[in-house]
């Protein structure tokens, strides 16, 4: 089961660095009950192997003049890996695509994306993304509001799987 290579002092370290990323490694040591030394080797260690993959500011986006967040389900005509790999990388270059994840069912892809305001969203709408090669259908939602945000994954959801399996 994927999570079980790590140990509880490193689950606790990742719990602790994703609810504050910018804490130093005196505080987090403390908080996982380690002294300094160890604590910074583990999470160098936790770095290497990917685990931890960056540090990130979250922004406020509507505060930076970004009113506008859309979902988008696009469909392409043809799923060959070919294609699909195009899609993506297609997907890196937009700035305005700030999430893209393939999806089983109806909908080959589902982008977040965002815009200063409707208009600048609508232009790269018609001029980008439904003339973009192997394109078949796009369907947009406007995100009224966002009731919850939480980046990364639920450690007290990991720690009771564990428990029980042990």
């Amino acid at each position: 089961m994927a999570g079980t290579k790590l140990d509880p002092i490193d689950r606790k370290i990742l719990a602790e660095l994703q609810a504050d990323g910018r804490m130093t490694n005196v505080e987090l040591a403390k908080r996982v009950g380690i002294s300094a030394p160890p604590c910074l080797r583990r999470v160098r260690t936790l770095e290497e192997a990917g685990y931890i993959r960056g540090y990130h500011a979250k922004v406020d986006t509507r505060e930076l003049g970004f009113e506008v967040q859309v979902f988008a389900m696009v469909g392409l005509q043809s799923q060959a890996e070919a294609d699909l790999s195009r899609f993506e990388a297609r997907c890196k270059a937009w700035p305005l695509v700030r999430e893209c994840h393939m999806l089983n069912g109806e909908v080959d892809f589902i982008l977040k994306c965002v815009a200063p305001d409707l208009s600048t969203f609508q232009t790269f709408l018609t001029e980008e993304l439904l003339r973009a090669e192997n394109v078949a259908s796009v369907k947009t939602s406007l995100v009224i509001r966002c009731a919850k945000d939480d980046p990364g994954v639920p450690f007290d959801v990991l720690e009771a799987r564990l428990a029980r399996s042990a």
